[in-house]
């Protein structure tokens, strides 16, 4: 077998479902297989899902094991000359899948390949490609000087500002909502480190993969879509626990003392200063305009995806009247109303073209919904919360 796709669900089976549409396209072609594997998920996630994807493995948890040791678990039990850990909240292009396999074959020494992402309004996703964190960097980043300074080479070296977003480059951190790695090259590293929960496995990870002598590389001429977060509360103090933390634990895994010391210093401003982030952050934050029942909604899609998108929004409550069903998935005509809401149909549309269409429509929000499937999903922001239609 070429490939097994590996996916970790927590409580997001209308995000997954969209993304099980998007792989299976992907795979098509390609001697591959699918495996879920739930983290006793309590929305009903794999009774919902086995009934859509018979064809996908589902492996079940009794409790929540973390991101790592459910990778581990189902790592067991594939196939594939290729490893793909793919988040939930993704959607992939069609030739996404065969364009990393091809560059793994024929690169030498490559043991890991990522690809460029974008959130769920189409803007570039700057963990896409990393450094490996350093007390500066992340202090760097820490005091916003990163934000200010996106394209620098030193202010932002934990997100490679300085390298071409589009362009192939050899990197150090894999993103952990997708990583492309050859079977044997994760045999020699053993796996995911259970000792993360949840983030920072993935830099871990990544970090074993070089002290093995394999490259890492950044592919930025495919994209997918990565809505990030969904599995988690995104503003939560524990998610922002949770993430330094597991900074804290590679710090003090891979550097020497001093190096630990000073970036568990950084560390622990940063858990202060972020939960006072998060704890103002509702004052501020708006729900998606999508919440509007009233306002006007795109459809792209033939008149038979129009339709089957019309219905699951009539029975979530939106009015009929306020739905626009463009000809021909005139996407012009959303350019000129200066519409804000798009739903975008999977099926007379490819995957990479509505990727590639959602970079070019400027402040919209965007929604997606795979042909036959039962829901409607999207997130305006990875500072927010994703918005999902369906039963």
């Amino acid at each position: 077998m070429v490939l097994s796709v590996i996916i970790v669900n927590y409580n997001v089976k209308h995000f997954l479902e969209q993304c099980l549409c998007s792989v299976q396209k992907g795979i098509s072609g390609i001697d591959a297989e699918i495996i879920v594997i739930d983290n006793n998920s309590q929305d009903g996630s794999v009774e919902y899902l086995q009934l859509l994807f018979p064809s996908v493995i589902f492996l079940t948890n009794e409790k929540n094991l973390g991101f790592g040791k459910a990778n581990n678990i189902a790592l067991q039990q594939a196939k594939g000359k290729f490893i793909l850990f793919l988040n939930p909240d993704t959607i992939v292009a069609e030739d996404c899948f065969t364009h990393c396999i091809t560059f793994l074959e024929n690169t030498e020494n490559a043991g890991a390949a990522g690809v460029r992402m974008i959130d769920g309004s189409g803007n570039f996703l700057p963990e896409s490609k990393r450094s490996f964190p350093s007390p500066l960097s992340s202090f760097y980043k820490l005091i916003g000087l990163a934000s200010l300074f996106p394209s620098s080479k030193i202010f932002n070296r934990y997100a490679l500002g300085n390298l071409d977003q589009h362009q192939m480059q050899e990197i150090d951190v894999l993103a952990g909502a997708f990583m492309m790695i050859k079977k044997e090259v994760l045999e020699k590293v053993k796996g995911f480190d259970e000792s993360f929960f949840m983030y920072g496995e993935d830099i871990d990870l990544s970090y074993r993969i070089q002290q093995a002598g394999y490259s890492i590389y950044y592919l930025g001429e495919t994209t997918i879509i990565h809505f990030k977060g969904e599995s988690v509360k995104k503003q939560n103090i524990n998610y922002v626990r949770m993430f330094y933390n597991a900074m804290n634990v590679f710090v003090g895994k891979h550097y020497n003392r001093i190096a630990s010391f000073i970036f568990s210093v950084f560390i622990k401003a940063a858990i202060g200063i972020r939960t006072i982030v998060a704890l103002l952050a509702p004052l501020f934050h708006f729900v998606s305009s999508f919440q509007n029942k009233n306002e006007k909604t795109f459809i792209i899609g033939s008149v038979a995806e129009q339709q089957e998108v019309s219905l699951i929004l009539q029975k979530a409550g939106f009015e009929n009247k306020n739905l626009i069903m463009p000809e021909n998935n005139n996407i012009l005509s959303i350019e000129r109303s200066n519409a804000r809401k798009v739903i975008f149909c999977e099926g007379s549309l490819k995957y990479s073209e509505i990727i590639s269409l959602m970079q070019s429509v400027p402040s919209a929000s965007f929604r997606f919904h795979a042909a036959g499937s039962k829901s409607i999903v999207g997130s305006d922001s990875k500072k927010g919360f994703g918005e999902t239609i369906g039963n």
